[in-house]
């Protein structure tokens, strides 16, 4: 069947699910048919007209959060098993929590009606496919039902790796994501199942473990165990950034050769990458849409080998990518829109 937009259950109204509800409103191919949140909806528009962005206002009434381009039943529900999916007419449900990452609880979503899940986050356990934009896209089908569109340091890791190797021969690689600290982690010292994420989000640079390079290494199963991952959440609240260190195949690769690279990748794929020579900082990655910034003056050679190289990113990239794996779903579907 036809349909003029595709419709989007939503579960999760944090910081990635309202950059899918403004990306929604800018576009006329996607509707927010519903969101699940555990928050009061008078607290969640207040949180979507606070985020600074300039856009047609949307208003609460009674059970619908209402703007000139669709309405959104609000449901104030906690668990995937709780939101009956199935009379809402939809053609997918994106789980935004960042809570419910393994497949009992994401299936509890399919028995509600669900016909499909993307999760926004890295799963727990395999699911169905792990969709990276730029990288395995094609390897989806029809079939598939639970699904994740990976994260955002994930999304940024892959797509560096491969355009580095494809061009120029990455033996192996390590890289640390240096963090915006993220909405679990607490603004004061607060007792935490890990010793490290016990202590202020808002003060502290913490070490973190990161699982986005053992996700890599099953979506490129060509760097199996050859890559390694470590993270240091900040006190910056957007705007991450990728540190990565490769061992090149060739011992001539230059630093200036890795940024035509990357110039040729970002002229390939602009929607998903970018290159900047200004010297920026993480504020200045803001509002960037692409999954990775790659930071051209600060490529560096180190010995005969090892070439290290930044890229920045931030959540709202992140929310582009989603919807790609959203939209790419749809047309396998068949829907026209």
């Amino acid at each position: 069947m036809r349909r003029e937009k595709i419709r989007i259950g939503l579960m999760g109204l944090g910081q990635i699910g309202r950059h899918l509800y403004h990306l929604a409103l800018e576009n006329n191919d996607i509707e927010i048919a519903a969101v699940a949140d555990i928050g009061r909806p008078e607290i969640l528009h207040y949180l979507l007209k606070s985020d600074g962005i300039d856009e047609p206002p949307c208003e609460l009434q009674d059970n619908y959060l209402v703007n000139e381009k669709f309405r959104t039943r609000m449901l104030r529900l906690a668990r995937p098993g709780e939101v009956p999916w199935d009379v809402l007419g939809l053609d997918c449900v994106v789980d935004a929590t960042g809570r419910y990452r393994r497949r009992e609880d994401l299936e509890a979503h399919l028995r509600a009606g669900a016909r499909r899940v993307i999760l926004t986050s890295l799963p727990a356990e395999p699911l169905d496919r792990v969709v990276i934009p730029g990288i395995n896209e094609q390897a989806a089908t029809r079939e598939d039902r639970l699904i994740s569109a990976g994260s955002a340091t994930t999304n940024a890791l892959a797509l560096l790796l491969e355009s580095l190797d494809q061009a120029l021969g990455v033996h192996c690689a390590s890289m640390t994501t240096v963090h915006a600290y993220t909405s679990d982690q607490s603004l004061q010292d607060y007792a935490h199942e890990d010793f490290r994420r016990s202590r202020s989000a808002a003060q502290n640079i913490i070490p973190n473990s990161n699982e986005s390079a053992r996700w890599v290494e099953l979506i490129l199963p060509k760097f199996a165990g050859k890559l390694s991952g470590y993270a240091l959440n900040v006190p910056v609240q957007h705007g991450s950034l990728l540190d990565l260190n490769c061992a090149m195949r060739d011992a001539g690769v230059t630093a200036k050769q890795v940024n035509e690279v990357m110039r040729a990748a970002a002229s390939k794929h602009p929607n998903l990458i970018a290159v900047t020579e200004d010297p920026v900082v993480s504020s200045d990655v803001i509002g960037s849409r692409q999954s990775l910034l790659f930071d051209a003056a600060a490529t560096l050679k180190a010995g005969k080998k090892i070439i290290k190289v930044l890229a920045w990113y931030e959540s709202l990239g992140h929310a582009c990518r989603v919807l790609d794996v959203v939209r790419h779903y749809s047309t396998l579907d068949g829907s026209e829109v």
